[in-house]
Parts: C-alpha cells; sequence; structure tokens
C-alpha cells in the first residue's frame, strides 16, 4: 500500500509541477518512447537473468505489495509455537514431537500458526532441523553451524533479485538517453521545417530522457530497496527460529528459549516481555 501511495506522491510531485510552470501534459503523453523504453529494459531484464530468478523477481515484486508480512502479530504468533512445540518435547520427550514435525499440516500445535503453515521455507527450516534432533547425536554447536549455514545460502538466493532490480534501475537513464537520441535523429529530419516544429521534436526527444531517469529513480531503485528491506525481513523471521532451536539444543527451559528468540526481533516487530508472558500463560493453562 504505502509502495502506491510513494508513486503516487512522485507523479503528482513531478507531473503537477510541470504543469504548474506551464509545461502541456499532451507531450509526455508519448506511446512510442514509452514503448521503446519499456521494451527495452524488458528485453534487458530478460537477457540478464535465468528464467528461474525472473520468476523469483516477480515473486518478490509481488509479496511488496502485500504489505509487510512480518509483524509484530506474526511473531507472537511464532514465539507461541516454538513455546508449544518445546513445551512438549520437554514435559513428553523430544520424541513425541515426530508427530508434528513430520507432517506438521495436521499438527495440532502448527495449525494455530497459518501464516507459518504457508511459510514453506520457514516451516520446511524448523521442522528439518526438529527432526535432526530427534535423531539424536548432533551436538548444539553442530545444529547451530547448520541453521547459519542455511540462513547464508537463503542470503546468497535472496539477494539475486533486489540486484538484478537494482542493476536494472541503474540501466535506464542510458536507455533514456538512447530513445532521446533516436528522437534527436527524428527531429533533424524536419530540421528545414518552421522553427516551432523542430523545437517540439527537440523537446519530445528530451522526454526519453525524462522517462529514463524518472523510471530509474522514481519507480525501480526504490522498489529494489524495498524489496532487499523485505529479504532482510525473511532473514530475522528465519534467525527467530535459529535462536529458538539453540537455546533448547543447550538446555534451556521453554520460557527462556522464547525469550532467546524474543531479543533477536527487530525493535519494532518485538513483542513486549508482558505480551508473551501473558500469551505463554494461556498455553500453559
Amino acid at each position: 500500500m504505502f509502495v502506491i501511495i510513494g508513486y503516487i506522491i512522485v507523479i503528482v510531485g513531478l507531473i503537477g509541477g510541470y504543469m504548474l510552470l506551464g509545461g502541456k501534459i499532451g507531450i509526455l503523453l508519448d506511446p512510442g518512447k514509452l514503448m521503446m523504453i519499456g521494451g527495452a529494459a524488458i528485453g534487458s531484464l530478460c537477457a540478464s537473468a535465468p528464467p528461474r530468478l525472473l520468476k523469483q523477481l516477480f515473486k518478490g515484486v509481488k509479496s511488496i505489495f502485500r504489505g509487510e508480512r512480518y509483524t509484530q502479530t506474526e511473531y507472537l504468533n511464532l514465539l507461541k509455537t516454538l513455546f508449544e512445540l518445546f513445551h512438549v518435547a520437554t514435559r513428553e520427550g523430544l520424541i513425541n514431537l515426530e508427530q508434528h514435525v513430520e507432517h506438521p499440516e495436521e499438527s495440532s500445535i502448527f495449525k494455530k500458526n497459518t501464516s507459518l503453515l504457508n511459510n514453506k521455507h520457514a516451516l520446511n527450516y524448523l521442522c528439518d532441523t526438529m527432526k535432526l534432533m530427534i535423531g539424536g547425536g548432533v551436538p548444539p554447536y553442530e545444529i547451530e553451524m547448520l541453521l547459519e549455514s542455511d540462513i547464508e545460502t537463503n542470503h546468497v538466493d535472496e539477494a539475486s533479485a533486489p540486484t538484478l532490480l537494482q542493476k536494472l534501475g541503474d540501466s535506464l537513464p542510458g536507455i533514456g538517453i538512447v530513445v532521446a537520441v533516436l528522437g534527436i535523429i527524428l527531429a533533424m529530419e524536419a530540421i528545414d521545417g518552421p522553427v516551432e516544429i523542430v523545437g517540439r521534436n527537440v523537446g519530445a526527444a528530451l522526454v526519453g530522457t525524462m522517462f529514463g531517469v524518472l523510471f530509474a529513480y522514481g519507480f525501480i531503485l526504490p522498489l529494489a530497496n524495498n524489496l532487499d528491506t523485505l529479504k532482510q525481513s525473511e532473514a530475522r523471521y528465519l534467525e527467530c527460529i535459529k535462536t529458538a532451536i539453540v537455546a533448547y539444543a543447550k538446555g534451556n527451559a521453554p520460557i527462556m528459549v522464547v525469550e532467546f528468540a524474543r531479543r533477536v526481533i527487530f525493535n519494532d516487530m518485538r513483542p513486549s516481555f508482558e505480551e508473551v508472558e501473558k500469551a505463554v500463560r494461556g498455553l500453559k493453562s
């Protein structure tokens, strides 16, 4: 939602100011130049990445327009799920978690957290590690190394989409210059015509540069920054799960496990100690 609001402000600020200064909107509405810039941008994007990465990019951009996924409520639900899992493991034995992590979609614990169930990567990250712990024989420091390796691999993979979008934004001013040069070529063909027509053609040619710079710095690069922030939020969600698993593997009680996990959440998304305590007390009862 805020992405759309930001785009509207960019358009109103620039185009509105242009019109207040006496500019005519008609010269900016040039389908031919929009087609040249859009076609060149899409073509260069397709040429610079494999289909797998393009699919990942489009999926990431789509998720941006859905808004913030990892809210304080989602983190509180995650902490409740983690507490309940480790409370069962402590009270009934780690082996009793097998039914939950083998088929999480049928688990009475995971069913309470539909957001985690729909987050396949985070769900597998948690359940696969718990399966390993149920098997036994893996010391806590190796579990921690394994979880860190998973997060690092995911970080490298997920960073590709924002980087690709960033490079597209960096290329747009250059594409705009090419479009402007093509416009100048067309203007030169009418050099022997009336001055006002030549001036209009030259002005129309410069629209190509304007579009290239506007799309780069007003739309694509901010979107790349937003996508990068989103990927960092996803990594922090996994970090919260990792911290809880490692804390439990080192022998901490479930309430302490949840507190360790709570402390790694970003401040603006972190539930308070009282909120977590109240939620945990409700689960115990």
